[in-house]
């Protein structure tokens, strides 16, 4: 572990892409491992609304509501203050851009998160775009949508060339819009790909393939604790590795490109 750790920033997040070097992101959900996680050189953590899954028992993200999340960001940003801490907008917290500006406000100013995290594309422009006037920095996420899985289910995005050119666009005016980060989950690994390049911004991957600039996973997953672990997290809790080992393999694995070494679409 790195116990020298300094202050993150966003700007190391977006100069992380023009010097070609991949970015490691973990969720995170209370203040030991938020610490663990930071010392190992995890580059940013995400409080998302994964929890609901992984730490409350539930079998989608629907009932985790913006307290639990604020809840949760409040350990992590106590564990690891000098990190870079993303939170996920839950759903139905943001139907309007009112309403979503209300819950960003609660997310930077109760848990003091630096990020907030906003499911969907040109539905969801005019929230990123609001949020980035006054000031909040946002991650766009696009592809496969937990909090829409009720109606869309849980599949692979991109895989007609209709789908691909909606997922460039959506991405592209997302970046205009203002999103500073942009996390595409289980999209085809080749649509991915194009969508990296297309962008200036850096592009995280979750099941998504090895071309994009970064990659994250929950954390319950690569510790083979999740009862919900998709094939594409490996568990890098093994025999004979600690908490710490396991992390550190999973930053050192991202940012040699060792994984995600192929995804299938």
């Amino acid at each position: 572990m790195n116990d020298s750790v300094k202050p993150v920033a966003l700007s190391k997040l977006l100069n992380a892409k023009a010097l070609g070097e991949k970015l490691a992101l973990l969720t995170a959900y209370d203040a030991s491992f938020a610490r663990l996680l930071h010392q190992c050189g995890v580059d940013a953590l995400l409080v998302g609304d994964s929890l609901g899954m992984v730490m409350q028992g539930h079998d989608s993200t629907i009932p985790v509501t913006l307290d639990d999340v604020i809840y949760h960001a409040k350990m992590v940003k106590r564990g690891a203050p000098l990190a870079w801490v993303i939170a996920d907008l839950p759903f139905m917290t943001a139907m309007d851009v009112e309403q979503g500006l209300t819950s960003a406000r609660r997310l930077l100013q109760e848990a003091q998160v630096q990020m907030v995290k906003v499911e969907g594309g040109l539905s969801v422009l005019p929230l990123v775009q609001a949020l980035t006037e006054q000031g909040v920095p946002v991650c766009a996420h696009i592809g496969l949508l937990p909090q829409q899985a009720l109606r869309a289910g849980y599949k692979m995005a991109g895989k007609t060339e209709v789908d691909a050119q909606r997922l460039l666009d959506e991405a592209l005016a997302l970046e205009k819009a203002g999103a500073s980060l942009l996390v595409m989950e289980c999209v085809v690994a080749e649509v991915a790909q194009r969508i990296t390049s297309a962008l200036s911004i850096p592009t995280i991957g979750i099941g998504s393939g090895a071309q994009t600039d970064g990659q994250v996973l929950v954390l319950h997953d690569i510790l083979g604790l999740s009862s919900y672990a998709p094939s594409f997290a490996p568990k890098f809790l093994i025999e004979g590795r600690s908490l710490a080992e396991a992390v550190t393999a999973y930053v050192q694995a991202v940012k040699s490109g060792e994984f995600p070494s192929q995804v299938k679409g």
